[in-house]
């Protein structure tokens, strides 16, 4: 192996920086064999997440910010192209590492594997086989473009040997979203969020709704109305995403006095303290559902399906379907909650070093001209 591999890390969105972080803390632990390029497409902008880079694992800014902002997906996924190709040809990279389901990620791995670069999909293999979530085509794109595929479960080994991925290219290492959580376990009990907001630790509903399906339309209503009824048994904390903010300010949903508490969008280590110390938690989100599966804590998913189904299978995660007058159960089925969970195997902290470990056997391999990338 080469001095030193160039390793160019793509993220968009909040939920990315979370999956990469712990990649890039430990390509930074070893720099006599890695330089490590941070490039933020700026599809989504967290001032707070940059902090926690910077001041807690040592990664710093962003080395490039290609300030894509908001639109449809396909002027999104345009204005990564157009932006990241320069980047990339500029750096020749040895891989691009790329994580989750964004469009930043779609975008990332078309202009990479043009440019005949190599490509690492962090999170690879999550199904959830429904075709009108845009996330899904995301990930099946990018898991049939890319040279390296780790996993985090079973079944995601599966469904990529189904569609026809190479065994060779499957690396199950874990789940970096888990290593993120082991590292600011302290920061997080740090954040005190739960006095700040006057809540008892274990006695209130934390929901986080923004996906579509919900948001857009009158299921929203109907959301609402049944959280009112939850709130009159348990206390109701929801953090409010800008696009439900939009369609319940534009409902006229916020001007009633319902018991829920309605709160602006919090940083990623308030939420988790939150998280943390509720009671049981509604969600529409998919690292919700992973995060409350090691937290032990119950989660109820407002939708027909999961990628996560390990979640549901070994962790706390209960589908209740796209149908909101269940979410008046939520007490009752907390008061009956006897399931014993289980953390899934790989989702130890450990995650980011097995990625680093397969990249670094990887790009050996490739440079002694012993075989193909994969």
């Amino acid at each position: 192996m080469k001095a030193c591999s160039k390793v160019l890390a793509v993220v968009g969105a909040r939920p990315n920086f979370v999956k990469t972080a712990p990649v890039l803390g430990e390509l930074r632990r070893r720099p006599e064999r890695f330089e490590c390029v941070l490039v933020h497409t700026g599809q989504h902008y967290d001032d707070s997440m940059s902090q926690v880079f910077l001041e807690q694992l040592g990664v710093g800014e962003p080395d490039y910010l290609l300030g894509v902002g908001s639109g449809t997906h396909a002027q999104q996924t345009a204005r990564v192209m157009e932006r990241i190709e320069p980047v990339m040809q500029q750096l020749a990279p040895d891989v691009v590492l790329v994580p989750g389901d964004v469009n930043s990620t779609l975008a990332a791995v078309l202009v990479a594997t043009k440019l005949g670069i190599p490509v690492g999909h962090i999170e690879s293999g999550l199904r959830s086989f429904d075709r009108t979530m845009p996330e899904e085509l995301n990930r099946i794109v990018a898991d049939q473009l890319s040279d390296l595929l780790f996993i985090h479960s079973p079944e995601a080994r599966e469904n990529l040997l189904r569609e026809g991925c190479e065994e060779t290219r499957i690396h199950d290492v874990g789940n970096t979203m888990i290593d993120m959580l082991t590292v600011m376990r302290d920061l997080i009990a740090q954040q005190h969020a739960t006095e700040r907001y006057a809540l008892n630790r274990g006695d209130y509903l934390l929901v986080t709704l923004h996906r579509p399906a919900l948001v857009d339309g009158p299921r929203l209503a109907d959301a609402v109305a049944a959280l009112a009824e939850v709130a009159r048994e348990l206390p109701v904390v929801f953090p409010v995403h800008p696009r439900t903010r939009r369609a319940i300010e534009a409902s006229g949903l916020d001007s009633h006095n319902n018991g829920v508490r309605l709160l602006e969008p919090l940083s990623y280590l308030e939420f988790l303290d939150l998280l943390t110390g509720a009671a049981g938690v509604l969600t529409d989100s998919g690292g919700v559902q992973e995060e409350t599966t090691y937290l032990g804590v119950p989660c109820f998913t407002l939708r027909e399906n999961t990628e996560r189904p390990v979640t549901c299978t070994l962790g706390t995660n209960t589908l209740i379907g796209l149908a909101p007058e269940r979410i008046a159960e939520i007490p009752a089925l907390l008061a009956e909650n006897s399931r014993e969970s289980h953390i899934p195997p790989g989702w130890d902290g450990a995650a980011a070093g097995r990625i680093v470990d397969v990249l670094e056997r990887t790009i050996a391999h490739r440079d002694g001209r012993v075989g193909a990338f994969a």
